[in-house]
């Protein structure tokens, strides 16, 4: 018998640009610098925290909502270096990765008919999550060039059915951190509405030139009304774990276990245990500013002369850089072909900044993940230095 019709949940979603830009780079060979994981391991001591907890019998469930150790490890982080506290039996809950975490805020928070501020471009999760909760993706654009947030924008997208906001601060994947003043602006511009923030702060330790992440913890009048989620696959180098947290006020946390009972129950236990043993040092999560720094001035360094404009990279582990100061042929290229050539004829992949608007804008601007080893960095620049300097039509 055939398979019986059906109507797709999410008719316009595909195979992401993640997917098909790795699977091109493996194909041809080229430095994937494309998707956003690193080529290095994460500490040993964190690797042999996780052998001590299997050998400890940390193999069953554990609590719902974590490891209480692990969320009191968080509690006292959020505390040191914002200044807020958090209980961590009522507020704080271990997630299978920020993915995870975004789209269990919003079914949990969102109901259907209501409407949800993004902030493009933005990270490829977000809509199809409003979507799954019956609600409307309300796109905002962020001022152009400078990937600033456009208050006055923002507020003519309010309305009576606005019920969250998303906020990427560092931002995938423009690298802009909001600066205290714009956090300020947010709340005064949410205060008289009961909108809730949804914080997507993954980059929170990926802060650069002395600037100081403005979390949501750091606002009390945006934590009141906010989610605050991370991830500790990009903090410890770990992606593949797929662990991260989430913070909120008690009565928001409550409907979110809500949901999160059920769409994963709990987490990976022994991964917890090891990532609370792990941060009773907080030099590793402190160090990864300057870590990440030091890859970041490198790169831009080795990519003088290549013909490609830098953008500014205020945080986050990803450069975005303009095509179009390249041959004309290349120059004229839309973002997803320029990156396809990239990746086939320079073996170099990249990711065209195009797949993160919904209506595809071309601004000949392409972004590149810099969190590799140093070898990796060096053989990309060469083939880039090699292969980019204008020099006529595309062949």
């Amino acid at each position: 018998m055939p398979t019986p019709a059906l109507t797709s949940r999410l008719p316009a979603v595909g195979t992401t640009i993640f997917t098909t830009m790795s699977a091109l780079a493996q194909q041809h060979g080229a430095v994937n610098l494309g998707q956003g994981f690193p080529d290095f391991d994460g500490d040993p001591r964190l690797m042999q925290a996780v052998k001590d907890a299997l050998d400890a019998g940390h193999n069953q469930y554990p609590p719902m909502a974590g490891v209480p150790a692990l969320r009191e490890a968080i509690a006292a982080k959020i505390a040191a270096l914002h200044g807020r506290a958090c209980d961590p039996g009522l507020e704080i809950t271990i997630t299978a990765g920020a993915t995870q975490a975004i789209l269990t805020a919003v079914l949990a928070l969102v109901h259907p008919g209501d409407e949800v501020i993004v902030l493009d471009p933005c990270y490829d999760s977000y809509e199809p999550s409003i979507l799954l909760a019956g609600a409307r993706a309300v796109h905002v654009a962020l001022t152009p060039g400078s990937f600033r947030p456009d208050f006055a924008a923002i507020a003519a997208a309010i309305t009576p059915r606005t019920r969250a906001i998303l906020v990427n601060t560092p931002h995938n994947p423009t690298g802009t951190v909001w600066t205290e003043a714009e956090m300020q602006q947010l709340a005064a511009l949410l205060a008289p509405t009961d909108i809730l923030v949804l914080a997507d702060e993954v980059y929170e330790h990926m802060v650069y030139d002395g600037a100081t992440h403005q979390s949501i913890a750091r606002h009390p009048a945006l934590a009141e009304r906010g989610v605050l989620i991370s991830s500790f696959g990009k903090t410890y180098h770990v992606t593949g774990w797929k662990v991260g947290f989430v913070a909120a006020p008690a009565a928001l946390m409550a409907e979110f276990r809500k949901v999160h009972q059920f769409n994963v129950f709990t987490v990976n236990t022994p991964m917890q245990h090891a990532l609370a043993a792990f941060m009773a040092d907080a030099a590793p999560y402190l160090e990864l500013p300057a870590f990440y720094q030091r890859k970041r001035d490198r790169f831009r360094a080795g990519l003088a002369g290549t013909g490609l404009a830098l953008l500014p990279c205020e945080g986050t582990y990803f450069q975005c850089v303009s095509y179009a100061g390249l041959a004309p042929d290349i120059a004229a290229l839309p973002e997803a072909a320029f990156c396809e050539w990239l990746t086939r004829e320079v073996g170099v992949a990249a990711i065209p900044l195009s797949a993160f608007y919904p209506d595809g804008r071309d601004q000949q601007f392409a972004r590149l993940c810099f969190a590799k080893r140093d070898e990796t960095l060096e053989r990309a620049l060469a083939r880039l230095r090699q292969h980019l300097v204008p020099r006529g039509p595309l062949a």
